[in-house]
């Protein structure tokens, strides 16, 4: 399956091919080694695909909170469970961007990379500030819980955190082959999800506070 995801990301982050995938295991895996999306063999356990893994990871959180949302009514159903499916798009994009490290000798731009730009970014940013309008402020930490769309927001909410950390670790490790705009999106997108979490727990009003020492 690791092949699959492999081949999914290389079709992505060249956006004008195609992706077909008439065979699930190749087998060209069983050595412990993976193909990036440049062909280079490296070991599973490499830092680049750890990365590209998690976000995939974190996109398949997401779909566990578009259906919590889909399954429940009101503004969870109408409008957050639309920005998420919109979200996933961009999660491939990432995972993309990922799996093909920058070659600063190369012309993307002609060779049709994909990569995660700015205006993404900036289109979470406006989606924190339109849901969080709402809002009261926060006197407390926030628990996980309440309704399980938010609770799944969360979950998801905490593993797009591990990618954006794993990324951070590539990129003092490999500067110049990766972009800093996912990181960037990453940090974007986990505010984005603990605000909609919040708005699932009927903004706010269902939360469940942090007190410390409860059990002391």
């Amino acid at each position: 399956m690791h092949s699959v995801l492999v081949t999914m990301f290389q079709s992505m982050a060249h956006w004008r091919v195609m992706v077909k995938l008439n065979k699930i295991y190749t087998r060209t895996g069983d050595d412990g080694t993976t193909g990036l999306g440049t062909g280079t063999r490296v070991s599973k356990a490499s830092l680049r695909v750890e990365c590209y893994g998690t976000v995939d990871e974190a996109g398949a959180a997401l779909g566990c909170a578009i259906s919590a949302c889909e399954q429940s009514s009101g503004i969870c159903r109408d409008e957050i469970a639309p920005v998420l499916r919109s979200i996933g798009h961009d999660l491939f994009d990432a995972g993309a961007d990922l799996c093909i490290p920058i070659d600063p000798k190369s012309n993307e731009t002609e060779d049709g990379q994909l990569r995660i730009t700015p205006q993404q970014t900036e289109r979470l940013e406006s989606l924190i500030d339109r849901f969080n309008a709402e809002l009261d402020p926060l006197k407390s930490f926030v628990l996980s819980g309440g309704s399980p769309a938010a609770s799944a927001l969360h979950l998801a909410r905490t593993i797009v955190r591990r990618a954006e950390r794993l990324v951070v670790h590539l990129i003092h490790e490999e500067p110049v082959q990766t972009s800093p705009e996912v990181v960037r999106y990453l940090n974007r997108l986990s505010d984005l999800l603990f605000v909609l979490a919040r708005v699932a727990n009927d903004n706010g009003k269902n939360d469940v506070l942090w007190k410390p020492g409860t059990n002391r």
